[in-house]
C-alpha cells in the first residue's frame, strides 16, 4: 500500500506539470510573462513537494508524527494571526482576499498548511479524550466535552472566513471536523444539533459579506429554473432572482466541458482556456482539462484520486493509534471534500468556493501542503503490513 500510494501520487504530480503547461500559456501571455512562466514555477513546486514527501515518508512515526503535526498547527496558526497586523507590502491581496504572504516573487498561503495542522490537533485531542467521550451520556454531556473544539473552530473561522474572506477553507474545516466527530462515535442527536449550527453559521457568513451574496445570486440564477419548477408559483415567484446574470466563468466552464465530449479536443487544443475561463489553471482546472481530455479522461483522473483516497483509508484501517488513525482518515476526507467542492463549483451545482484541486491545480502552497500530509500518511504506513 505504501509503495502504491507513493507511486500514484508521483504520477499525479508529473501529470500536473503537463496539465499546467497546457492550460497556462494564455494566462502567462495575459500577465505579460513568458509562456513557460507557470510551467517553470509549477515544476519547481513539484520537485520541492516530491522531496518533502519523500523525506517525511522515511521518518520514524513515533518520533516525528507529533512534532510535524504540532509544528503545522502552532506555526501556521501564529502566521495567520500575524497576517492580520502585517502591512499590505507583505500580505498579497487577490480580489479583496488577503490569504497570501509575499516573499519577493514567491507567495505563501498559510491556510493550506494549517488545515492539516488543525486536523492533527483534532485527531490528537480526540485520542486524549477518547475515554471521556465514550463515557459521556446524553446530548448535554457530549456538548460539554466537545465545546472546546468548537471554540477553537470558531476562532479559526473568524480568521479564515472574516479576516481572510476564505469561506471555502472554513467550510472544509467544519465538515472535516464533523466527519472526525462522527468517526469518534457521537450520537445522532448530537449531529442533528451540530449540523443545524453548521448550516446557520455558513449561511450567516454568506449574508454578512456582499461579495458572497453576489456570488450566491450568480450561482442561483443558473439553477433556479430547475429548482423553482418543483415549488408552487407563489413561492417560486418570491424566490426568483431577475436583477443579475449567471456567473460567466460557470457558464463558460460548462461550455468547455460540453466541448470536450467523450474524448476531448486533445491536450493543448482547448479553446475556452484562451481567456474565456478565468483561473483555468487553478480553481477551474477541471473545466480546462475536461475540454482537452474529455469525459473519459476526467473519469480516469478522478479514478486516480479515488485510488489514492482508498489507499489512505486502508492505511488508516491498519493503524492502532487513534490519533494516527483519525489523522489518516482526515487526510482522505480533506482530499475527497476538496475534489467534491471544486467539481460541484465548476459544474454549477454549488457556488464556486475557490477550493483548489489537490496536487493538480497550480499553486505551490497547496501542492507542498498536500505532499506534507501524504508524506505523513506514508510515514505512518511504515509499520503497516502489506
Amino acid at each position: 500500500m505504501r509503495q502504491q500510494l507513493y507511486l500514484v501520487t508521483l504520477a499525479l504530480m508529473l501529470f500536473s506539470i503537463v496539465a499546467i503547461y497546457s492550460l497556462s500559456v494564455y494566462p502567462g501571455l495575459y500577465l505579460g510573462v513568458s509562456s513557460y512562466y507557470f510551467l517553470l514555477r509549477d515544476s519547481v513546486a513539484v520537485i520541492i513537494a516530491l522531496l518533502v514527501m519523500t523525506y517525511i515518508a522515511n521518518l520514524e512515526p513515533t518520533k516525528s508524527f507529533k512534532v510535524i503535526g504540532f509544528t503545522l498547527f502552532i506555526v501556521f496558526l501564529a502566521i495567520m494571526i500575524a497576517m492580520l497586523f502585517m502591512p499590505e507590502s507583505l500580505v498579497k491581496s487577490v480580489k479583496g482576499a488577503k490569504r497570501w504572504i509575499k516573499f519577493s516573487s514567491v507567495s505563501l498561503a498559510p491556510a493550506e498548511f494549517f488545515k492539516y495542522g488543525f486536523l492533527f490537533f483534532i485527531a490528537w485531542s480526540l485520542e486524549r479524550k477518547h475515554k471521556m467521550l465514550l463515557e459521556s451520556k446524553g446530548l448535554k454531556s457530549e456538548i460539554v466535552v466537545i465545546a472546546p473544539y468548537f471554540l477553537l473552530l470558531g476562532a479559526v473561522i473568524l480568521i479564515l472566513a472574516v479576516a481572510q474572506k476564505d469561506l471555502g477553507q472554513s467550510a472544509l474545516l467544519i465538515f472535516t471536523m464533523l466527519a472526525l466527530l462522527f468517526l469518534s462515535g457521537r450520537s445522532k442527536k448530537f449531529f442533528v444539533a451540530l449540523g443545524s449550527v453548521a448550516v446557520v453559521s455558513i449561511v450567516s457568513l454568506i449574508m454578512v459579506a456582499p461579495h458572497r451574496i453576489d456570488r450566491f445570486k450568480g450561482w442561483w440564477v443558473g439553477v433556479q429554473n430547475s429548482i423553482l419548477s418543483l415549488l408552487p408559483d407563489s413561492i417560486a415567484t418570491s424566490m426568483r432572482v431577475t436583477d443579475t446574470t449567471e456567473a460567466l466563468p460557470i457558464v463558460n466552464a460548462r461550455y468547455a466541458l460540453e466541448s470536450g465530449g467523450l474524448f476531448g479536443q486533445g491536450l493543448g487544443s482547448g479553446q475556452y482556456k484562451l481567456g474565456y475561463i478565468s483561473e483555468v489553471h487553478t480553481d477551474f482546472i477541471f473545466a480546462g482539462l475536461g475540454e482537452e481530455i474529455g469525459f473519459i479522461g476526467l473519469f480516469l483522473l478522478l479514478m486516480l484520486y479515488a485510488y489514492i483516497i482508498l489507499l489512505i483509508i486502508k492505511i488508516g484501517n491498519s493503524l492502532e493509534s487513534l490519533s494516527q488513525k483519525y489523522f489518516t482518515y482526515g487526510v482522505a476526507i480533506i482530499l475527497f471534500l476538496s475534489l467534491l467542492i471544486n467539481l460541484y463549483g465548476v459544474t454549477g451545482i454549488v457556488p464556486e468556493k475557490g477550493i483548489a484541486v489537490p496536487i493538480l491545480s497550480y499553486g505551490g502552497s497547496q501542492l507542498v501542503a498536500t505532499a506534507v500530509a501524504i508524506g505523513m500518511v506514508l510515514m505512518l504506513a511504515k509499520g503497516v503490513k502489506k
